[in-house]
């Protein structure tokens, strides 16, 4: 009887303080703290420029026809390389040997293309090629197009007359005031030398090296602007010709930097291509770049 009265107790304890003491609803989670703000993603860097000798072979383009700097000829002789889409034509010159030897200091081959002046800068951009080593100075406006490494020559500027024209012994450009000229189309030299010339009597320029000497040669003109290492080779092939060199003179081509520093043009912004190249020619002195074009004009073939 006392045991059944314990229990009997005990169920109405249990059952009165469940009826008094409902636990409280479980306390809300505390807020979470606003999450902090996550940093903006950041631009991916930009794709570096591809260098174009990925697959080891630097396309470059040159005219092939512009010696001493580059020109045609019908065999591999004197070191001439093949003209990519040519049948049995070869390119030599100045620019070819300074193209093989930045090749071999970088292990690459070399592939050239033979393209008109006016098409260089637009190649480079469009990269149907990779670089240009085709006698072009460094001029400001050009450098807003391509980049430019180099210098790989120091390029003079003077004037070729033939041997009996009355300007031959011209002394300084005052003394070329009158005469009729030309040079070869988008240069320095006719777009800013000529035009320094006294009452100069300026012709329609020529669309090639070889076009501007030709209308010297057949009389069209008195005489033509270029710079050194392209009369030196003109010389050559013609020997009727005068070299006219009014440096010192005072009274002669006033020249920026840019026109008569020759280098070597690349799509803007492929540094890669740039610095190696650099490294090749940065060693180089001016000594060094005309006894390479010295070694050129050896071996220009007569009437290149």
């Amino acid at each position: 009887m006392r045991r059944a009265l314990a229990i009997a107790l005990t169920v109405l304890m249990v059952l009165a303080l469940a009826a008094c003491g409902q636990s409280a609803a479980p306390a809300a989670a505390p807020a979470a703290a606003p999450a902090a703000e996550a940093p903006a993603a950041e631009a991916p860097a930009e794709a570096s420029v591809p260098s174009g000798v990925e697959d080891g072979v630097l396309t470059i383009a040159m005219e092939c026809a512009y010696a001493p700097y580059n020109w045609t000829q019908g065999d591999d002789s004197n070191g001439a390389v093949p003209i990519k889409d040519s049948s049995n034509e070869y390119a030599n010159g100045y620019d070819v040997m300074m193209a093989k030897r930045i090749c071999e200091a970088n292990g690459w081959q070399l592939e050239v293309i033979k393209a008109d002046w006016d098409s260089l800068v637009p190649g480079v951009q469009s990269r149907t090629y990779d670089a240009v080593i085709a006698g072009q100075s460094m001029t400001p406006e050009r450098s807003e197009q391509v980049d430019f490494a180099g210098p790989y020559l120091y390029a003079t500027i003077v004037c070729l007359t033939r041997a009996d024209s009355p300007f031959a012994s011209a002394k300084g450009i005052n003394d070329l005031a009158g005469g009729s000229c030309t040079s070869q189309s988008a240069t320095i030299w006719y777009d800013t030398m000529l035009p320094q010339i006294p009452d100069a009597n300026i012709q329609p320029a020529a669309e090639s090296a070889p076009a501007m000497l030709m209308a010297l040669e057949s009389g069209q003109v008195d005489f033509v602007c270029t710079d050194m290492p392209t009369a030196l080779g003109a010389v050559q092939a013609y020997p009727d010709l005068v070299l006219l060199d009014f440096a010192g003179s005072g009274n002669d081509f006033t020249a920026e930097d840019g026109d008569i520093n020759i280098g070597v043009s690349v799509f803007k912004g492929n540094t890669v291509l740039l610095d190696a190249i650099n490294a090749v020619l940065s060693p180089m002195t001016a000594d060094d770049f005309n006894a390479m074009m010295a070694d050129a004009i050896a071996v220009q073939p007569v009437g290149a």
